[in-house]
């Protein structure tokens, strides 16, 4: 149901998990996704922990979809010094190239504990559907 759009966007997000740099709005970061199908929808969770949602942004053109994100540092007081920072901060971005057989026109997206689901229902002219037989017109018709 979908394509990856760049085979090296894995190679990089190990690069950066390894050295510790955070995404720009040039290069962001790739963030850790699931896909999979369920009965007629299609499921795409994304993980973006500590991202609040007004910092996630998700657009479509045509089969193109396009989710991103950006975590902020966290506002600390003068008085507070770092011991240890591993949590990722920066902008996180991916790029979904979507089959045709989806119906973008009534994605859904919910965000719960720092995961965004989107759900894409299979469209209707992608599901299976039977071909009744005509006797004695040599005529087929398609039911839906």
């Amino acid at each position: 149901m979908l394509m990856r759009t760049d085979p090296f966007r894995e190679m990089d997000r190990i690069v950066q998990q390894l050295s510790g740099t955070s995404g720009t709005w040039s290069k962001p970061s790739v963030m850790p996704m699931d896909a999979y199908r369920d009965g007629d929808e299609y499921v795409i969770a994304f993980d973006l922990p500590g991202v609040s949602t007004e910092a996630i942004d998700i657009d479509v053109e045509r089969n193109m979809l396009t989710v991103k994100a950006e975590r902020r540092p966290v506002a600390k007081a003068d008085s507070v010094k770092m011991e240890l920072s591993e949590r990722p901060l920066g902008v996180f971005s991916r790029q979904i190239m979507l089959a045709d057989t989806l119906d973008t026109e009534r994605i859904q997206a919910d965000y719960d504990a720092g995961v965004l689901t989107l759900r894409i229902p299979i469209a209707e002219r992608a599901k299976p559907r039977k071909v009744s037989i005509g006797v004695g017109s040599g005529r087929k018709q398609i039911s839906g």
